[in-house]
């Protein structure tokens, strides 16, 4: 048995090729915008995801069972790394990172596709989640200013009525 063969090189490097792209999308967007995990952390989490995926393919052939298996672990397992992404703020009632560990297991989920060959389920994910990271980040905060000035204006209006007249 030869242990290389060129095809099988071949659709391992397009699968990995695949994660590497749409991971570095993801993480490009993180990097540019100055979030904690950004271009090459996304990259990574996608190409390992790929590899536990196409590796657990390859020992377990088309039996679903042991893919379905890796799948699984490669989903819960991450979702420790993503948790190092999140900070609670002592001194406020404020939680920092869930967007960046969101986009982390999402990179996973991506280099899960990738390594499954659904190629068009990863690039069609990846191209929501820009948008969803690209323009809805902003529109988010845009909502969150206008509702901190409401509150802001309610309190000033509600300190108002407590003012005794001099």
């Amino acid at each position: 048995m030869n242990p290389w063969e060129w095809p099988v090189f071949w659709d391992d490097l397009a699968r990995l090729g695949a994660a590497t792209i749409l991971g570095g999308a993801i993480g490009l967007e993180r990097e540019l915008h100055g979030h904690w995990a950004g271009f090459r952390t996304h990259i990574m989490v996608a190409i390992g995801a790929a590899i536990f995926v196409i590796g657990g393919t390859a020992a377990h052939g088309q039996n679903i069972d042991g893919p379905s298996r890796v799948i699984q672990g490669v989903a819960s397992g991450i979702g420790f790394l993503g948790a190092g992404t999140i900070l609670k703020l002592s001194d406020k009632m404020q939680i920092k990172g869930l967007t960046t560990a969101s986009s982390i297991w999402l990179a996973a989920a991506l280099g899960i596709a990738c390594g499954l060959a659904e190629y068009a389920l990863a690039t069609a994910s990846a191209v929501i989640s820009l948008f969803v990271l690209g323009v809805l980040g902003p529109v988010e905060k845009a909502l969150e200013r206008r509702h901190k000035l409401r509150k802001n204006q309610d309190q000033d209006e509600s300190d108002d009525v407590f003012q005794l007249p001099l």
